[in-house]
């Protein structure tokens, strides 16, 4: 009898996959999409080159080698306990996770309780839900439970090591200046902006014309910014484990916010082809960046900001030499580059550099 294993493909790519399991084994069994569940693939497979072979094939995400194959009754499951704690160390932490497919009379809280109570108590590991060593993974399919024991997630959204990039976005405020022209690509180019800062959840954007513009086509302009924000934060709070929040927008003349904002001494950054590049300033921008209270990013649009502006900044930036983005563009080019630098800088602190 072969090895059993669980592989996992987008929604509509399993049998894609299982076709090319079968070229790749071809003494392997393959069951696309077990009791109509999409994305999955059941395996089985004498071949002991099996799991290299799978990962080889692009359409599928992950391989979940089967540990053990018991009847989906909580009691059977907890039994399996006896497989799974010998492949955790006693140093080494540990979760359970549980996805259940189909109705039974236990939830997947139950099964992750019970579970790893009982290997807890074999091995005397402790338990961590958040950066676990080992994940016991129960995959429940109709009636049949498929436990797995597999390393800690190797591509984590949200690991210890990686830096809040929020750090920095809390306290930017995006000044664009609105797109003007027909009345449907005000909407448009406001949908993108909208979206654009909300994805990156910043302090603040503030719509700033630099003259007298129509009002109707302004209108349409905000009419784009809140659908795209509205759009994006929906998103977000099906996604992140943690409460997101709409960021305010407001309307401002663009020469009252400079006035206004070099008043109170905030850091003023205007992405501009003129302006030296990134790499030649980055490390006292960095610098200054961390130290600031707010920064406050001018964008342009169709126009870049008038050139006026530029004495009263701290800084005015060329982020990509001999090329200019799209109005839609630029949000998402301005904050990536900013934090690429800034992200730098803290490595450094931590470091001592």
């Amino acid at each position: 009898m072969g090895k059993k294993f669980i592989v996992k493909t987008q929604k509509g790519m399993e049998s894609v996959a299982a076709n090319y399991i079968r070229e790749a084994l071809s003494d392997a069994k393959v069951w696309a999409s077990p009791l109509g569940y999409s994305g999955l693939v059941l395996v089985e497979s004498g071949d002991e080159t099996a799991l290299e072979r799978i990962e080889g094939i692009p359409e599928v995400e992950r391989v979940i080698p089967v540990v053990a194959e018991v009847p989906a009754v909580l009691d059977e499951i907890v039994k399996t306990a006896e497989l799974a704690a010998p492949m955790i160390g006693e140093n080494e932490t540990f979760a359970v996770k549980t996805t259940r497919r189909g109705k039974h009379d236990f939830s997947s809280i139950d099964v992750n309780r019970a579970l790893g109570a009982r290997i807890q108590e074999l091995t005397k590991a402790d338990v961590d839900l958040s950066w676990p060593d080992k994940v016991v993974q129960v995959e429940i399919i109709g009636d049949k439970a498929y436990i797995s024991v597999v390393p800690g997630e190797e591509f984590r959204k949200f690991t210890p090591d990686k830096i809040d990039a929020r750090e920095l976005f809390r306290k930017l405020t995006v000044v664009q200046m609105p797109y003007w022209g027909d009345y449907k690509a005000c909407r448009s180019f406001g949908e993108k902006i909208g979206r654009a800062a909300q994805a990156f959840e910043v302090k603040e954007l503030i719509i700033a014309p630099k003259e007298k513009m129509d009002a109707f086509e302004l209108a349409e302009f905000i009419k784009g910014v809140r659908i795209g924000q509205e759009s994006r934060h929906q998103i977000q709070r099906e996604a992140y484990p943690w409460k997101v929040d709409k960021v305010p927008v407001s309307v401002w003349d663009l020469h009252q916010v400079v006035r206004d904002k070099k008043r109170d001494k905030r850091l003023l950054i205007i992405t501009d082809p003129k302006g030296p590049t990134l790499a030649e300033v980055k490390d006292r921008l960095a610098r200054d960046m961390f130290y600031a209270k707010e920064i406050v990013v001018f964008i342009g649009s169709r126009e870049g900001i008038p050139r006026g502006l530029f004495r009263f900044a701290d800084y005015v930036v060329d982020l990509a030499p001999y090329m200019t983005f799209a109005t839609e563009h630029g949000i998402p080019a301005a904050l990536v580059s900013l934090w690429e630098v800034y992200e730098e800088y803290l490595r450094g602190r931590e470091k001592g550099e």
